[in-house]
């Protein structure tokens, strides 16, 4: 009896390659190593090498399974071309996390796989560089005496060992960052590391130094300030074990740092967690599910809460912490709401003055001169002029590529914040050829030129985008402001959260109104906080009996609710009546929300392509009553509906289940054949800026 040679066995693996794909592809396994899930690996795309991981090893049996003979497989599949030894194999859970990333938030797997590498090899060689070390080195010091407070707070927080969600609520100056380092060190005793994130504005040196003092070389940092040589070396040292905490901005997240046993996430309310380009993921929810896929605790913390958060904390979701004095009992400052309207009669009495700023503001500043004491003044708007017009003919200075207007700079020039066009600022009208443009409106270089005329002897600096670009920069400004050799702070919202300067009495917020009346939902919760965190600067280290810090908001809306319960140093207050009207529309937290937007040079593709997007949302919601409850707004013209020569219109879909919303967005967007050439569809889940 003959006996039939068996086919020879076909093994497979399914990766996730780097480039725009959705879908797992199928390779060979290479003979020169045993494939595991987790490897990266090169293979070729095309006529290309790209990178991809193995997500799944597939058994002997794979072509029959496959219903394809060996043969077919053979001539059809590639073979893997090899192992990138250089790079560490992604384990779970980490990876499984990776994979709930891409699923969530709808983004091709292996694009979201290379997020979790450095820039550069690790063989690359390292140039000398004079910039100063990233962690540098100081004395050690010990912990700080805790209040009752952050006692009781660490003690419930050290209750939990595995997964759980922990918002710490504190107003600012409560000693909040003192319970991280806490909790840090019990870590590392356990023999654990641990994760820190913040905002990027955030990052300040003053931040790193505490953790340098109190963990000396056990830190790894990560931020967009960084070369890419120095993101490589201290990626390595976190990765490789040498150091036991990684302090980042939110794309730390992706490192694959192994024993990971506390997730910290300071300032969580912050919209710079939400990126918004490529991957559109929020830092602070994908930490979460982190922690979740680690089963380890993870510490939430703000002054000012996202109502996300509060309101999973008043469902009891999140374990609620607060923290309701400043350390030693310091008094919040006094917060006083100006009136801009009354200001009008008294400019007339006050000629050298300028318009945006209030008598009492003026004289406030005066005193704190004359005590040597310190002022910041916030406003979120760069340049002289935000808009540059002709009374003529009204004509505006806009953006040839965007739908906005260009802001003067240094009477010399008008500039894009947005694609960074620029052009010259010629004072005759190139529309009418009579008229002369006139500067209207303000912005922080204005601000910096009138309080020079008004106040020659003091030193005053400017802390925005225009002035601070680099990491050295923005580090000798703090050690300017710590020392007091600077007189008065102007800069935008980067000076508003987590700076802590001893000498600091005053703040004043000069246009409260610009955040009210954005056309987002959040616009309201947005100005709270700002206010909020920005009036926390203010007379920080006062102590019991003495003059509290002073505040004064300055807006032409008076009854705007956010400025009551920011007064009142009221969140609690500020929460319940926002989560009223958030209730009332279906919007987040009560309903998840996804946005859609369209985007081309050509508006005709835009148009056509959104009437196939609403036709097609809504032939799904009548074909699938699972799907019925489906909210869809729009589509219609995004607020800013041209940005960077590309038109942009947005649909809104909402949902009170996250899955159904994600299920439903999966059918409207499969086939993918339907969308015409060089229109984008880009999914934002949780979106955050809506504009």
């Amino acid at each position: 009896m003959s006996v039939e040679p068996q086919a020879e066995a076909v093994r497979g693996v399914q990766v996730a390659v780097d480039a725009p794909i959705k879908d797992k592809l199928t390779y060979l396994a290479s003979d020169d190593f045993t494939p595991e899930r987790g490897q990266i690996v090169n293979v070729s795309l095309g006529k290309r090498s790209v990178k991809a991981a193995i997500m799944q090893v597939l058994d002997d049996a794979y072509a029959e399974q496959n219903k394809l003979p060996p043969e077919a497989k053979r001539y059809t599949l590639k073979k893997i071309l090899s192992l990138d030894e250089d790079l560490p194999q992604l384990k779970d859970p980490f990876l499984k996390w990776i994979e709930w990333v891409s699923n969530y938030y709808a983004y091709p797997l292996g694009q979201v796989v290379q997020l979790c590498f450095p820039p550069l090899s690790k063989k690359t060689k390292e140039r000398a560089s004079k910039r100063p070390a990233v962690v540098p080195t100081l004395e050690r010091k010990s912990q700080h005496n805790l209040t009752d407070e952050q006692n009781h707070c660490l003690q419930e927080i050290k209750k939990h060992e595995n997964f759980s969600v922990h918002l710490v609520h504190g107003v600012t100056g409560s000693g909040k960052t003192e319970i991280y380092l806490n909790l840090f060190e019990k870590n590392i005793r356990e023999g654990k590391r641990g994760l820190f994130l913040v905002p990027e504005i955030s990052l300040t040196p003053q931040l790193v130094n505490r953790f340098a003092e109190r963990f000396g070389d056990q830190i790894a940092v990560l931020h967009s300030q960084l070369t890419a040589r120095e993101r490589t070396n201290q990626w390595w040292d976190i990765v490789q074990g040498d150091k036991k905490i990684l302090v980042g901005a939110r794309s730390a997240l992706f490192c694959p740092v192994d024993n990971v046993g506390l997730i910290v996430i300071d300032e969580e309310h912050e919209a710079s967690y939400k990126q918004d380009e490529k991957l559109k993921y929020n830092g602070r929810d994908a930490a979460i599910m982190l922690a979740k896929f680690l089963d380890c605790p993870i510490v939430l913390g703000s002054a000012t809460p996202s109502l996300e958060s509060w309101k999973n904390a008043q469902d009891g979701k999140f374990h609620l912490h607060q923290l309701k004095s400043r350390v030693e009992n310091r008094p919040l400052p006094d917060i006083e709401i100006v009136d801009m309207r009354l200001e009008k009669d008294l400019e007339k009495k006050s000629p050298e003055k300028p318009f945006w700023l209030s008598q009492k503001l003026y004289n406030e500043i005066k005193i704190k001169i004359a005590n040597k004491e310190q002022t910041a003044l916030l406003l979120n708007r760069r340049g002289m002029a935000n808009v540059v017009f002709c009374p003529s003919c009204g004509y505006t200075a806009e953006c040839p590529n965007c739908d906005i207007g260009l802001t003067l700079h240094a009477h010399a020039h008008l500039v894009c914040h947005y694609c960074d066009y620029h052009e010259n600022f010629k004072v005759k009208c190139s529309d009418c050829k009579e008229g002369e443009l006139v500067p209207m409106g303000l912005g922080t270089e204005k601000v910096e030129e009138d309080l020079r005329k008004l106040f020659p002897e003091s030193s005053i600096a400017r802390a925005d985008r225009d002035e601070i670009n680099s990491r050295a920069e923005l580090e000798e400004l703090i050690e300017k402001m710590e020392k007091s050799e600077i007189d008065i702070l102007i800069g935008t919202q980067m000076i508003a959260k987590g700076l802590d300067f001893p000498n600091l009495k005053l703040v004043g917020l000069l246009l409260a109104d610009v955040g009210f009346n954005l056309p987002d939902f959040r616009s309201s919760e947005r100005s709270f906080q700002l206010m909020t965190q920005m009036s926390g600067r203010s007379g920080r280290h006062t102590k019991i009996g003495e003059d509290p810090g002073r505040v004064f908001i300055q807006t032409y809306n008076t009854s705007h609710d956010s400025l009551e319960f920011a007064q009142r140093h009221d969140f609690e207050g500020f929460a319940a009546n926002e989560l009223n009207h958030r209730r009332q529309l279906n919007y987040p937290p009560f309903h998840k929300m996804a946005a859609i937007r369209v985007q081309s040079l050509s508006l005709d593709k835009v148009q056509q392509t959104c009437s196939m997007l609403s036709q097609r949302s809504y032939m799904i919601k009548e074909k699938y009553q699972t799907y019925k409850d489906v909210e869809i707004l729009g589509p219609a013209q995004a607020p800013m509906a041209k940005l960077r020569n590309q038109f942009r219109y947005h649909l809104i879909l909402k949902h009170a289940q996250a899955h159904l919303l994600n299920q439903f967005i999966t059918l409207l967007l499969a086939d993918e054949d339907w969308i015409p050439s060089q229109v984008k569809v880009l999914v934002d889940i949780d979106p955050i800026n809506l504009l």
